[in-house]
């Protein structure tokens, strides 16, 4: 498991890298004269390059001699805690600095490895991940087949299996303040999360006008200073884990896909994503959690709370639960809800705020 603890690991960059990089980036003609940070420019046999040092680099290309600068970005806590962070500013950097009048051309973009190789990444256009194949079907599947035809007791137990997952998952935790406020910060003002996704609503909007809106938000604005007391809370999370994230696997086991926004957060985060999801297929037969979406709800709630005997994840949910009402009543990403279902997500992402600590056995309070 990472740790955002090490934010700026010192680079041990090898002459000879160097040299492979330049030419890499430049062509088998490149070959390096000297290097050394910009305050002791010419000591050439540098062995470490700190974050954040720009080295200044001469080198010879097909007989003329050039100089460049070679710089990183060191690691804080303004959003720049792990490496991912800081490339999406160098990519930025290195793709519209030159469009810009007197701005200094960029000559090359690249990472250091794990082996503290020089990496040139040549004209980017696009980024992809590979991974591999699991087998099964998403678990919203079976969420169909309960609404049509029941809940079987394979279903509680996979329900209770995902609360002792969420369970493991959430014991690792991580002493840095920042970070966890950092994750409250973007859950209430981050493009993918809940200012990002009001935005995303058409506006006037007759189920939820504007000035419902603002009153929302404003109150979110207290629970952002109330979860600043929280900051010990900080611990190991998916961060998107709902049904379409989840495969079942041919054993009755499963795997989850697409972690999302940072590997640490609040453990209400996870929890709530799913059960919100309980709540919104019970809304198809009527205004209220029951029946056998409400027994997933609190099979999941109650093997949670047994597991991990955390109670003060009810007092940090609220937010989160505003979060996931938003994205599943949303007509741009659920457009087939009849106005009954997003009238009652309105209602319950409004009412869930009221309470400073979640009442997750008498949830249809929030519906009314």
């Amino acid at each position: 498991m990472s740790s955002t603890k090490d934010r700026s690991p010192s680079l041990q960059i090898e002459v000879s890298s160097l040299q492979d990089y330049l030419q890499k980036q430049f062509g088998p003609g490149a070959r390096l004269i000297q290097a050394g940070e910009m305050s002791s420019a010419g000591k050439q046999g540098m062995k470490e390059f700190g974050y954040g040092k720009p080295l200044h680099v001469r080198f010879e290309l097909d007989g003329e001699e050039k100089q460049v600068v070679l710089s990183t970005m060191r690691g804080d806590s303004f959003g720049h805690q792990f490496y991912w962070d800081r490339a999406g500013i160098l990519m930025f950097q290195y793709e519209t600095g030159e469009s810009m009048e007197k701005h200094v051309r960029s000559l090359g973009f690249g990472y250091v490895d794990k082996k503290d190789n020089l990496v040139p990444v040549v004209e980017p256009r696009e980024f992809f991940i590979l991974h591999e194949m699991a087998q099964g079907y998403d678990y919203f599947l079976d969420l169909e087949q309960i609404k049509k035809q029941g809940v079987e007791q394979s279903d509680l137990e996979l329900t209770k299996e995902f609360s002792r997952w969420m369970a493991r998952l959430h014991s690792q935790r991580l002493d840095d303040p920042d970070l966890y406020l950092r994750r409250i910060r973007n859950l209430i003002g981050a493009s993918e999360c809940i200012f990002g996704l009001v935005d995303s609503y058409p506006h006037p909007y007759d189920l939820f006008p504007p000035e419902r809106f603002q009153a929302l938000e404003c109150r979110l604005i207290a629970w952002r200073w109330k979860l600043s007391r929280y900051t010990h809370r900080l611990s190991a999370v998916h961060g998107d884990f709902h049904p379409w994230n989840v495969l079942v696997q041919p054993d009755g086991d499963f795997r989850v896909l697409d972690r999302s926004r940072g590997e640490w957060g609040e453990p209400a985060d996870d929890i709530t994503t799913m059960t919100s999801n309980y709540l919104l297929y019970s809304l198809y037969s009527g205004p209220a959690l029951k029946g056998d979406f409400e027994s997933l709800y609190r099979t999941m709630w109650d093997t949670y709370l047994e597991e991990t005997g955390d109670r003060e994840v009810l007092q940090a949910a609220a937010p989160f639960y505003v979060f996931r009402a938003l994205v599943i009543a949303s007509p741009k990403w659920y457009p087939g809800h009849s106005r009954e279902i997003r009238a009652s997500l309105f209602r319950f992402m409004e009412n869930v705020l009221q309470d400073d600590e979640f009442d997750y056995s008498n949830i249809n309070k929030y519906l009314i």
